[in-house]
């Protein structure tokens, strides 16, 4: 039986990308653990029912050596769906960059997508209302 899903996604600054998370998204750090001196090599970090783990690329390319030289952020998107999208799109202005914004789409969502400081492509999206009557 499968139970959940959580990426895992390789990050230069785990710190930073924590702190990005926090201020911009809303999530809360559940974990860190240090590396060596004061950095973090590991986090993870939740909003709702979402959650997601950052490892910094030096401890993930020790642990998972398949992944030198592999570029972050590469070609995946995370689909996140949502309550009040608008509301969620009006939180975020100005705070990251929106690659595509608010549209409807053939499939009965309405949807936005947005990178975050490491390049990866995330998107919101809410059902639309006729699309959950049906």
């Amino acid at each position: 039986m499968l139970k959940t899903l959580t990426p895992h996604l390789m990050v230069e600054d785990v710190r930073t990308t924590v702190d990005w998370y926090s201020s911009v998204l809303g999530f809360t750090s559940d974990a860190e653990v240090p590396g060596e001196g004061e950095a973090v090599q590991f986090a993870i970090v939740h909003r709702d029912n979402v959650r997601l783990m950052f490892q910094s690329r030096k401890s993930l390319t020790s642990d998972l050596p398949l992944l030198q030289g592999k570029p972050i952020g590469s070609s995946q998107t995370f689909y996140i769906e949502v309550d009040a999208i608008e509301d969620l799109r009006r939180q975020v202005e100005g705070k990251l960059e929106i690659i595509k914004d608010l549209h409807d789409t053939f499939y009965g969502t309405r949807e936005f997508y947005f990178t975050d400081c490491n390049g990866y492509i995330l998107s919101f999206s809410q059902e639309l209302a006729s699309s959950a009557q049906q």
